[in-house]
């Protein structure tokens, strides 16, 4: 299934550029715009004087095609999110037997960042200051 999707991607994404270029050659009802500058007037000499005819019926197509083709995309992914595509998507699962012996580390190891690296001397820290005595309330002697 995810073959077809694909390819009815890859088929959207030229229809997408097709109409967008048909889109574009079709000239404005004011005769300007980028219909003349993307070859309106080109695309008249080439399809005779029913260019508006010829234009009109590829974008109808085009945008009938782009959107069947929008609308299986939505049904392919939708059928792939209920069915569970086994070909990637998810990560397997896998069973691992309990080991017999406890994971836990000795008391005496200490962690690695914990001790300094050799050469390096790391000074003592400071003697705390002794807290200031609390003020009574009572008139001083």
């Amino acid at each position: 299934m995810s073959v077809l999707i694909t390819i009815f991607t890859f088929i959207l994404i030229l229809v997408s550029f097709f109409l967008i270029l048909v889109i574009l050659m079709q000239k404005a009802k004011s005769d300007g715009g980028m219909g003349a500058a993307m070859g309106g007037g080109m695309a008249e000499a080439t399809f005779g004087a029913d260019t508006g005819n010829v234009l009109s019926k590829a974008t109808i197509n085009a945008s009938i095609i782009f959107f069947v083709l929008g609308f299986a995309l939505y049904l392919g992914s939708i059928y792939n999110y209920k069915h569970g595509s086994k070909s990637g998507g998810a990560l397997p699962t896998i069973a691992a037997p309990l080991s017999a012996v406890p994971l836990t580390a000795p008391v005496s190891a200490a962690p690695a960042s914990a001790t300094p690296a050799a050469g390096i001397t790391v000074p003592a820290a400071p003697a705390p200051s002794p807290a200031p005595a609390p003020a009574s309330n009572g008139p001083k002697p």
